[in-house]
């Protein structure tokens, strides 16, 4: 979606209940900085930001409507005006954008339904029991269907200013920018961040049971066979029930519940990443870096450079107590 440099871009902040304060006045300082980096241009960068409510929806055009993250749960729904207005604003040719529980204002707008989109990894759960038509991609920082952008984690609006930054004022004006604000313009995913957290409300004793098995037997060679005995079913009772309460099937779980545990070891610990995969069930090297990288979208060598917890060095102990002075 380009325009002409001679047009300013109208871009729509929705302050619905619950928003993210900072996200909301932070989007429109990322966009007032881009004219002072133009460097004296003719015709500099310029987007027209307007903060946009239930209480003053404007009947003009925009060029692009964002719902920015939320730290409070979300509080859309399909009537609310902000929904209706932002669909109007859609079918007239804006673009709609979200962070992380924005996309369920966009949800609700019915602008997401069989398009791929993500939101904040941990609120994964909740959307698609909202939005069962949407293609949830969730391991995605940023996703981006054309005319509907949708980012995930509450931080990730800088990756979704810059990102429109480059589709309305080019890669230029993205470099320029990130190196003003010291970021990194690309190169992240929301995979590299979530953690895998299991329901375990499901109401399904017998797979509470496998999934307390793999809990503790996790490095184990654990089979379906073996599996389906701590349940007390059989086996395939076991693969229909597991994966209609956890949604995946016992040898992707158990998958992710490794990688967890590997995570947390290379976070923590100073062992080779052959041995936390041996101390995590991975016999083979190849195959745990396969896997590791499949579900973080890094090489156990990579998340250990980003992600190590490095201990603070102690203060050194003074030589010798002060000695007050005699009076």
């Amino acid at each position: 979606m380009q325009k002409p440099p001679i047009s300013p871009i109208r871009l729509a902040l929705a302050a619905y209940p619950g928003v993210q304060r900072s996200a909301l006045e932070g989007l429109a300082d990322v966009f007032a900085l881009l004219p002072r980096l133009a460097r004296g241009e003719d015709r500099p960068p310029t987007v027209e930001t307007v903060t946009v409510s239930e209480a003053h929806l404007p009947d003009g055009p925009f060029d692009a409507v964002l719902f920015p993250p939320s730290l409070e749960p979300t509080r859309a729904h399909p009537d609310h005006p902000l929904c209706h207005w932002a669909k109007a604003q859609h079918d007239t040719g804006a673009l709609a954008t979200s962070v992380c529980a924005g996309a369920f204002w966009l949800g609700h707008a019915g602008l997401l339904n069989n398009r791929p989109a993500t939101t904040h990894w941990a609120l994964e759960p909740a959307f698609r029991a909202a939005f069962p038509l949407v293609d949830l991609q969730p391991e995605h920082i940023l996703v981006d269907d054309l005319d509907v952008i949708t980012a995930g984690g509450l931080m990730a609006w800088l990756d979704l200013g810059l990102h429109l930054t480059g589709l309305w004022f080019g890669p230029d004006m993205v470099s320029r920018l990130a190196r003003h604000l010291l970021v990194d313009p690309a190169g992240r995913e929301q995979r590299h961040y979530s953690g895998f957290r299991p329901s375990r409300d499901h109401g399904d004793a017998a797979v509470l049971r496998a999934q307390r098995a793999m809990d503790s037997d996790y490095a184990e060679q654990l089979s379906v066979a073996t599996l389906a005995s701590h349940a007390g079913l059989s086996e395939r009772s076991l693969l229909r029930r597991f994966q209609a309460a956890t949604g995946l099937t016992p040898a992707a779980y158990l998958q992710r519940l490794r990688v967890e545990k590997a995570r947390g070891a290379l976070e923590r610990s100073a062992d080779s990443t052959a041995a936390v995969g041996w101390a995590v069930g991975y016999r083979d090297a190849s195959a745990f870096s396969r896997a590791f990288k499949g579900c973080t979208g890094l090489t156990p060598g990579a998340y250990r450079a980003r992600f190590r917890v490095r201990a603070e060095r102690p203060q050194p102990a003074p030589l010798c107590e002060p000695v007050a002075p005699r009076i």
